[in-house]
């Protein structure tokens, strides 16, 4: 009989193989220490400054707001027809409040240019309490009549204020002025202005200005005055390269027959007289 031969099988195994795992090795060690030991500290730089820009300015607010820096004086120079204590008003109510150090001081400047004669303003500091203005001052050169009355003008035909009765600086007023708000009326009027000064300038050269009472200057070519006489002024003509010259010759020829003259032409060689009819 036989006999059955068994089979043998042999069993496979599988072996899996496991996924490759990364070590640590001694360069990856140091790069994170080098890395924790640089990084860390610059945060901690920056939190540390921020720390102490931000006590900084605290601390500095509050300096500047201390009573150290409270303004108590205000020192005006330039001034003389502007009052010292309209610039004190304007500069205690900017600065009261916020102290020196902290004063709106281009705020200052503006509202103290706006004063009538304020050509420019110049507002600094004077640490620690006080702040100084210096003005730079519009000067009027003429006192002109319009319809709304008697004004202190400048050289740039800028309307100042209105002239008080005792207006010493300017004996007499010019007349002709023209209120059109054209260019051409503007060029005239400083060139009114222009004349006006002259006139002044050589009647006040022969000592007479305070025989006029008005320059009519509505014919730039032909000036006329006005000249004093009580009630009744005298209107007399003169030449405009020859005015002081030519209001002291008629002067003296109406001297002591004022009350009998209408007019006077001053404009020629020598002065023609009419007189009044009776």
């Amino acid at each position: 009989m036989a006999t059955r031969k068994r089979k043998t099988t042999a069993k496979s195994t599988v072996v899996k193989r496991r996924k490759p795992t990364r070590r640590r090795t001694a360069k990856n060690v140091s790069v994170g220490a080098a890395t924790a030991k640089y990084v860390i500290p610059s945060i901690l730089s920056v939190f540390l400054l921020i720390g102490i820009g931000y006590l900084g300015v605290m601390g500095y607010q509050s300096a500047t707001r201390s009573d150290f820096f409270r303004l108590e004086n205000v020192y005006v120079t330039g001034n003389d027809r502007t009052g010292v204590e309209d610039i004190r008003r304007v500069v205690f109510a900017e600065a009261e409040s916020t102290g020196v150090w902290n004063a709106d001081y281009a705020s200052m400047k503006q509202k103290i240019e706006k004063f009538p004669f304020v050509r420019t303003a110049s507002v600094s500091a004077s640490l620690p309490s006080g702040i100084k203005v210096v003005l730079e001052e519009r000067v009027p050169i003429a006192v002109v009549r319009t319809a709304a009355g008697d004004f202190l003008v400048d050289s740039e035909g800028a309307f100042l204020a209105k002239a008080g009765a005792g207006e010493n600086a300017f004996p007499f007023y010019m007349k002709g002025w023209d209120d059109a708000k054209t260019e051409k009326a503007h060029t005239e009027n400083l060139a009114r202005l222009k004349m006006f000064k002259k006139v002044f300038d050589e009647l006040k050269q022969f000592g007479i200005e305070n025989s006029v009472a008005a320059a009519d200057l509505s014919n730039l070519r032909v000036p006329v005055v006005s000249v004093k006489d009580g009630e009744r002024p005298i209107a007399v003509t003169l030449a405009r390269d020859n005015i002081g010259k030519g209001l002291k010759t008629a002067l003296d020829a109406i001297s002591g027959k004022e009350s009998k003259v209408r007019s006077i032409d001053a404009a020629g060689v020598s002065p023609v007289i009419q007189f009044l009819e009776f």
